[in-house]
């Protein structure tokens, strides 16, 4: 026989679906209330937002998203477009953005664009179709339909790894430009005049740091186009051995490398151990992003260590800020870079 608890506890409707009103009346508070602290406004007393987390927990309570964006125009997801995840460097960003956007009562739809402007434009189209609330985009080489499109959806919108002065864009990175130059810099610190770059990808963020290598050695006049090895495909740990072979045929007199990604470094210094090439002794090796392994490579990679984590929650932090009609202090943050100098050079 059931007990007088079970007699009381909110019943289903005849779909089986536990309601928001189920919710509210367990909790003791009006739908409002309930719908607000299951949102995660900030308008709600934290104690009554509590009672509605813990009443829709013992109900086993799951918000119907498409009620949701029905009744209030948007939903609870989020979209965060990013190329590719193939190595940490996305994942971190991804890892950092859900831990920041979830216990504010958001999900994350994730699509990914491959570098491609029309695999973009296409997932946009797509996703915009659930009507989301916020949008993170990664950086602002795109086609001018998904422009468009971001623009006329009226969804917030924030930038990732790119920093921008443009007025009404939000964004949160580094100037990869700034961060290319301080690496060459650096290899030009170490007294290395004939200094190769070595890329591939070439995406817009890769050919940013490009920039920055040639900014550093013209300003040395030491800038020698013929020692720049740029290659389309992927990047790899073990293209970056074949790219590294490669310049040593071609140019046997480079003394250092910037490598464009920690995975091509990595590579490259496994080759110079094949080859028998000492690093750093005949040429110094750097890379960039820091990614896991570099520190045990031999000898140890410098590198750029760039802060995905952070500007993942940063990025998640401003579109909260924007989904909620608060102000955002600073449309663009810049959350910088460090050269982390290791036995590579």
């Amino acid at each position: 026989m059931p007990s007088r608890s079970d007699d009381h506890r909110p019943r289903p409707r005849a779909t089986g679906r536990l309601t928001l009103d189920d919710v509210a009346r367990e909790a003791g508070v009006s739908r409002i209330t309930a719908s607000r602290a299951l949102r995660g406004q900030r308008s709600v007393d934290p104690s009554l937002a509590r009672r509605v987390r813990e009443a829709a927990q013992r109900l086993g309570y799951v918000p119907d998203p498409a009620a949701r964006a029905l009744a209030s125009a948007r939903s609870s997801h989020v979209i965060v477009l990013v190329p590719l995840l193939s190595n940490t460097l996305f994942v971190d960003l991804l890892e950092a953005v859900q831990a920041t956007l979830m216990p504010a009562g958001f999900q994350t739809l994730i699509g990914i664009t491959h570098y491609d402007r029309d695999e973009e434009e296409q997932l946009l189209r797509s996703y915009m179709a659930h009507r989301p609330a916020g949008l993170l985009v990664t950086g602002f080489d795109r086609s001018e339909a998904s422009r468009r499109l971001i623009a006329a959806s009226g969804v917030p919108c924030v930038h990732l790894m790119e920093t921008t002065d443009a007025a009404g864009v939000y964004s949160v990175g580094f100037s990869q430009t700034a961060a290319g130059r301080a690496i060459t810099e650096h290899l030009l610190a170490r007294r290395r005049q004939r200094i190769a770059f070595v890329a591939a990808q070439l995406d817009p963020r890769v050919m940013q740091r490009a920039e920055g290598y040639r900014q550093a050695l013209r300003a040395a006049g030491l800038y020698d186009a013929r020692r720049e090895l740029l290659n389309p495909q992927c990047s790899s740990i073990a293209l970056g051995a074949q790219l590294f072979e490669q310049l040593m045929a071609q140019q046997p007199d480079t003394d250092g490398v910037f490598f464009c990604n920690d995975d091509l470094a990595q590579g490259g210094l496994l080759a110079a151990l094949r080859l028998g090439v000492k690093v750093p002794r005949k040429v110094a090796v750097a890379g960039f992003n820091d990614l896991p392994g570099s520190d045990q490579m031999w000898p140890p990679l410098t590198t750029v260590r760039t802060p995905r984590r952070e500007i993942g929650a940063a990025a998640a932090g401003m579109l909260l800020a924007l989904m909620r009609g608060e102000p955002v202090a600073k449309p663009c943050v810049d959350v910088g870079y460090s050269i982390v100098v290791r036995g590579s050079t």
